[in-house]
């Protein structure tokens, strides 16, 4: 039942009483579904807060018939439910007026609309004409209507098709206003029930509105088609804080600013059932991620890559979802300091390997294998003989080969983008294919009967030879260790040959541990390329998407996995939003009343409990060779029979209470895929096997199971840990790890179970928020204090807002005068012994005018540095230009003196021209003004006339000064015209003078390039003489020595004498080289009777001839040259001086070229004489000496 609100004319009194009165009933009567008090509200047009209310008894229906209509009204409200075993305050209805609906939807109608159509049966319920109410059969549905009368504890109730039901009183529950009509919140929601949720989320989920607050916790539908909310429009306008309705941006860009704030590390845990939309949620958080932290190492895009790679490896189809995970993972992403990406690491959990080699009908396996046969070019297909996927046993068992709508061509091309960008080599890649396709073959690989004891041998046809040739071995190798099984006695070894069955199982434990191996590889290859390393620095954002609760026809060992795994994360959703909360308002002394809620800590002890829990006994089952599936099953029923939350089924099968319900679990495979064993031959073949990878996954193998049987040493040593073991320890750590981050929770809700849009299945969606605890978290958000701070960090962040000091410097008292000064009211925050707690959306209010305050101070302080810098930069810049002008001034002055300097000095050269310019400008303007004044007489010579008479004759002055007085104004034209061409004969002359100046400057520079050429000309003579002195001295000089000394040299210090070359000679920078070992006198001796005879021979006196002729040649050119230079000082250059000089150079290069032809003659004949001379001497020597000898 709806009930208005009071009138406006109440007074406060009353309605504080009123809303007294029906707390304490309320507290009375404890009902589950209402929300814990709230402060007293002020009168409006709002309704009332939830709570049951009595109907008068008074109250009667006036012309009230069973089949008046309603307005309808958009929208309807789920249906629930019931259990009958459970007391509820909710009525049924009979098939039969169920079957009578019109509709096959459910109908509401809308408060304003119904009070249009009936009138309020009595003035108190004037405004109670709609309610909500439940039809308690298998598929009962809320319905919306309004009260037309009430008798005692029953009231006729109107419902929109014009029905007319009679329910209780106690079973109606109120309506919300027209205008909190899908609220983006349900917090705001005045009335907060089941039937109010559900339609809220309906309103919103036909609007494309697929994102919803409830307190702490995001709900998203899936809304199963294309929603234009995203991209980066969305991402700026959100990061801009444009936009501030609920979107899975909004909670990446909360936990993105807590982290950096808090420099705390964050969490964004989603969560729901398998198709509710997790992975592509994940994705869209990872995107917005990426975009606030991207930077230019282009880590941001890596990291987005890794959702091809890990979506192709690890989703499938399965019969609720098209792209279903079937494995856990949490994606780790690392920022540095400055808020970017510097790196990422991924975590995974219990990947599905069952499913590579059994399929259900209508699913898949995982999308890389179909991928890789439809998109693999002709070349890889023929290097791996890759065929198509129907062509494959373990592909086409479920008759499903492709998902609508989807290109496995398209998505192995965007694999291969994505493989490239997290820079795994063309090799790897190929490696990985390689496995791929031998796992394909080893499924096609069959077996065949050959004795009456089941035993077979393998069929040794291509599937073999394929297979083998990819996994590196043999193929006798492989059909070896898929046959026989080698049992180790002693010494001995024994083969023992094996049944159909165990060879299968054989075959398949090794394609799915090969698979599972390559999938562990590759993340690790994944976490290489996204490793942080040095840049760590300890803040990140994880976000974990596993896998959704799982309720089949038939649940086997993974649904028991995943449902505990998703047990264990909804006992972390109950921690921090029920029990940590609720533990911290009672530590620290806050006024709270205690919400109620679903605890699955019993479930989560059925499991974990040991010994009795149902992992503890699956594990001691598994460790016995004997033990069956109904061994298990037996055993389970008889420890277990007393948990409530345990039921034994007939047979092999046992019930679990879930959090989400009831799920029926057949232990038919249990103790197989607990142990999850691989034959000891199967990994001696991996060993053996020359694929790089396959040794690899062997070591992986061997190493973990001495890891595992170190760790649990003491029962069995020689058994391996057990994948639930295994899997629970991963959990465990993963619960730590979450532990220390702030969670933000994400729910994802599927809406229908037919993956089709605009499908809104109420008892799907009221069953999952049930089981998530939506109603709960809202009650405790709106009567919580989500905001709550320590007193310190309170008065440190909003103690400077006080506008009067405060002489307290407690933080208490501080916090409290905030408080009160900003008028927010005591039922809005609670002073805790520590902790103070506000409730909803009070610390905005602060924070803006925190944010207001510092504003206005960053804009004093702008304002005050401003001043200071532009003060500074005025000092400076006086300063510099003080100094500047010292410098200038230093500089001017310098140049000032060097211009002085050099000014004397060309005046003093230049004074004579200038003189002589003045000279011919004097002439010059003489000569003109003569000329002018011979032109004047010309022109007028009578009037010299009558001067001349003027002198003798007086008495004519007279008549001449009047002709004068009348040619006055022609003689001034006259002279006027004379001055106009005098000036221009001036401006002619001072261009003449002009030109004749440049002229001038022209035959100076002429002539000083003259006197430069002459004086270089005159060095190189001067050397070229000075060669030819030293030459002539050198021949001189040897001459004499010859005839002069009787040293002794050997033969070859003859060559001395002969130069290299004639410039060498001409320099001087050859000498006669002395003798470096003395020779016998006789020798010597010799040397004297060649010098003698080279004057014989007339040799000396040619060389004399020679060096005289050299001294009166020289002399002649000095004294011509000398001659010139002193004739070219005198005067200006001229051509005919050139040409002198240029005779001159050509007639002393003809007798220097005739003098050294001359000289080289004289010198080979020296050469000549010499060497026949000393021959003769030295033989003449030798041959004395021989003789002496003999």
């Amino acid at each position: 039942m709806m009930l208005s609100a009071s009138p406006s004319t109440l007074a406060r009194s009353s309605l504080e009483e009123m809303l007294e009165s029906l707390r304490r009933r309320d507290e009375e009567e404890k009902p589950k579904d209402l929300p814990p008090a709230l402060p007293a509200r002020p009168t409006s047009r709002a309704r009332l807060p939830s709570a049951r209310r009595s109907l008068p008894n008074s109250l009667k229906v006036d012309g009230g018939n069973e089949k008046g209509k309603g307005h309808k009204r958009k929208g309807s409200f789920g249906h629930k439910k019931m259990k009958m075993d459970l007391e509820s305050p909710y009525v049924a209805e009979s098939e039969e007026k169920i079957s009578e609906r019109s509709s096959p939807g459910p109908v509401s109608t809308s408060a304003e609309d119904s009070a249009a159509s009936v009138a309020p049966p009595s003035r108190e319920l004037e405004d109670d004409n709609v309610a909500y109410f439940i039809k308690r059969q298998p598929k009962g549905r809320w319905e919306l209507g309004k009260i037309q009368s009430t008798s005692g504890e029953e009231a006729l109730v109107s419902l929109s098709d014009g029905n007319i039901m009679q329910v209780a009183r106690t079973e109606l529950l109120p309506a919300n206003p027209d205008i909190l009509e899908g609220v983006d919140d349900l917090i705001q929601l005045s009335y907060l029930n089941e039937p109010s949720v559900l339609h809220n989320l309906k309103f919103r989920y036909s609007q494309d509105m697929i994102y919803s607050k409830a307190g702490p916790i995001l709900i998203a539908l899936n809304p199963f088609k294309d929603v234009q909310i995203y991209g980066n429009d969305y991402i700026s306008a959100y990061r801009q804080k444009f936009v501030d309705s609920p979107h899975v941006y909004a909670m990446a860009y909360a936990a993105y600013n807590e982290m950096i704030r808090d420099e705390v590390n964050q969490s964004i845990i989603i969560s729901g059932e398998s198709g509710s939309g997790k992975t592509e949620t994940a994705k869209f958080a990872m995107q917005y991620l990426a975009a606030l932290g991207g930077g230019s190492c282009g880590l941001e895009n890596e990291v987005l890559q890794t959702n091809f790679i890990l979506e192709a490896f690890g989703n499938a189809k399965t019969s609720r979802n098209d792209n279903s995970s079937r494995f856990g993972k949490l994606i780790e992403i690392h920022f540095s300091t400055l808020g970017k990406i510097c790196g990422a690491k991924i975590q995974t959990f219990l990947l599905e390997k069952s499913r590579v080699v059994q399929l259900a009908s209508g699913e898949r396996s995982y999308h890389i294998f179909y991928q890789l046969c439809a998109g693999s070019s002709p070349d890889l297909k023929e290097r791996l003989n890759l065929r198509v996927a129907s062509e494959y046993k373990y592909l086409n068992q479920s008759d499903c080969m492709a998902i609508d709508g989807v290109d496995d061509a398209k998505k192995f091309h965007r694999l291969m983008k994505a493989l490239d960008v997290v820079q795994m080599c063309k090799e790897d890649q190929e490696a990985v294919f390689k496995m791929l396709t031998a796992i394909l073959w080893l499924g096609n690989i069959s077996f065949q009967v050959n004795d009456n004891e089941n035993h077979v041998e393998v069929v040794n046809n291509e599937a073999v030879t394929s297979a083998a040739l990819l996994m590196g071995c043999s193929s006798q190798e492989l059909m070896t260790a898929l046959s026989t099984h080698k049992i180790q006695a002693g010494k001995d070894t024994i083969t023992k040959r094996l049944t159909l069955q165990q060879a299968i199982d054989a075959r398949d434990a090794l394609a799915k541990f090969i698979y599972a191996s390559l999938f562990d590889w590759l993340v690790e290859q994944v976490n290489k390329s996204l490793e942080v390393g040095k840049r760590r620095t300890g803040r990140s954002i994880s976000i974990l998407d596993i896998y959704g609760f799982e309720s089949f026809q038939k649940n086997s060992f993974e649904q028991f996995c995943i449902n505990y795994a998703n047990e264990r994360l909804q006992q972390h959703f109950n921690r921090h939003l029920f029990k940590l909360e609720q533990e911290d308002y009672e530590l620290d002394g806050v006024d709270w009343t205690k919400v109620d809620f679903e605890d699955n800590q019993v479930c989560l002890d059925l499991f974990e409990k040991k010994p009795l829990g149902l992992f503890s006994l699956l594990d001691e089952e598994s460790n016995f060779p004997r033990a069956t599936d109904i061994t298990l099953a037996n055993k389970l029923r008889q420890h277990l029979h007393t948990n409530r939350c345990f039921k034994g089924e007939r047979g092999r099968a046992f019930s679990v209470c879930h959090y989400a319900g009831e799920v029926l679990y057949d232990t038919n495979g249990f103790l197989e895929k607990n142990r999850d064993p691989l034959p000891s031959d199967s990994i001696q073949l991996l060993s053996s096997c020359s694929c790089e990878l396959l040794q690899l996954f062997s070591k992986m193998l061997n190493t973990s199971q001495k890891q595992s049987n170190s760790l649990h040493i003491g029962a069995l040593d020689s058994q391996k840990q057990s994948v639930g073991t295994k899997f629970k320890g991963q959990l465990f750590k993963l619960m730590h790890q979450l532990e220390s981050t702030t969670p933000h929770f994400i729910r994802c809700i599927k809406p229908n179970t037919k993956q089709l849009p605009g499908i809104y299945d109420e008892d799907l969606v009221l069953q999952q928020l049930k089981c998530c605890g939506v109603l709960e978290v809202v009650r405790i958000s709106r009567a919580g204090y989500p905001t709550r701070m320590t007193h310190q960090e309170f008065a440190r962040r909003y103690g400077f807002l006080l506008s009067e000091a405060n002489s307290s410097h407690d933080p208490l008292s501080i916090s409290v005068a905030v408080l009160q000064q900003f008028n927010i009211p005591p039922e809005m925050y609670q002073v805790g012994f520590t902790k103070l707690y506000l409730r909803t959306g009070q610390v905005g209010a602060l924070e803006d005018r925190r944010k207001q305050v510092l504003q206005g101070i960053v804009g004093v302080q702008k304002c005050f540095r401003g001043h200071r810098a532009r003060n500074y930069y005025h000092e400076l810049q006086n300063g510099v230009t003080t100094l500047q002008s010292f410098v200038r001034g230093e500089i001017a002055r310098r140049k000032y003196g060097v211009m002085v300097k050099s000014s004397i000095t060309i005046s003093s050269e230049k004074i004579e021209e200038i003189e002589a310019i003045i000279m011919l400008q004097s002439v010059i303007r003489g000569w003109l003004v003569r000329r002018h004044a011979l032109n004047k007489f010309k022109k007028y010579p009578e009037n010299a006339k009558p001067r001349r008479k003027s002198r003798v004759k007086m008495p004519e002055v007279k008549d001449v000064s009047n002709e004068r007085f009348q040619n006055l104004p022609s003689a001034l034209a006259e002279l006027q015209r004379r001055v106009v061409k005098a000036e221009a004969t001036i401006e002619q002359k001072e261009e003449e003078n002009a030109e004749l100046r440049e002229q001038l400057k022209q035959f100076e520079r002429r002539w000083i390039e003259y006197e430069t050429k002459m004086k270089s000309m005159e060095e190189m003579w001067q050397k070229q003489m000075a060669s030819l002195q030293m030459s002539l001295a050198a021949a001189r000089s040897s001459l004499a020595s010859v005839n002069a000394t009787g040293q002794h040299v050997r033969h070859d210090v003859a060559s001395s004498f002969c130069y290299d070359s004639e410039d060498a000679t001409s320099m001087g920078s050859r000498t006669p080289r002395t003798p470096g070992a003395s020779t016998p006198l006789k020798y010597s001796s010799s040397l004297s009777e060649v010098a003698t005879r080279r004057d014989a021979n007339g040799t000396l006196p040619t060389v004399n001839n020679l060096m005289k002729e050299f001294e009166q040649s020289r002399q002649t050119f000095d004294d011509d040259a000398k001659a010139l230079i002193e004739v070219k000082t005198g005067q200006s250059a001229s051509t005919n001086s050139i040409e002198e000089l240029r005779r001159l150079k050509h007639r002393f290069e003809g007798w220097k070229k005739e003098y050294k032809l001359r000289l080289r003659e004289t010198k080979a004949r020296l050469y000549k004489l010499g060497n026949s001379e000393m021959d003769k001497s030295r033989r003449k020597w030798w041959g004395k000496l021989s003789s002496r000898g003999l």
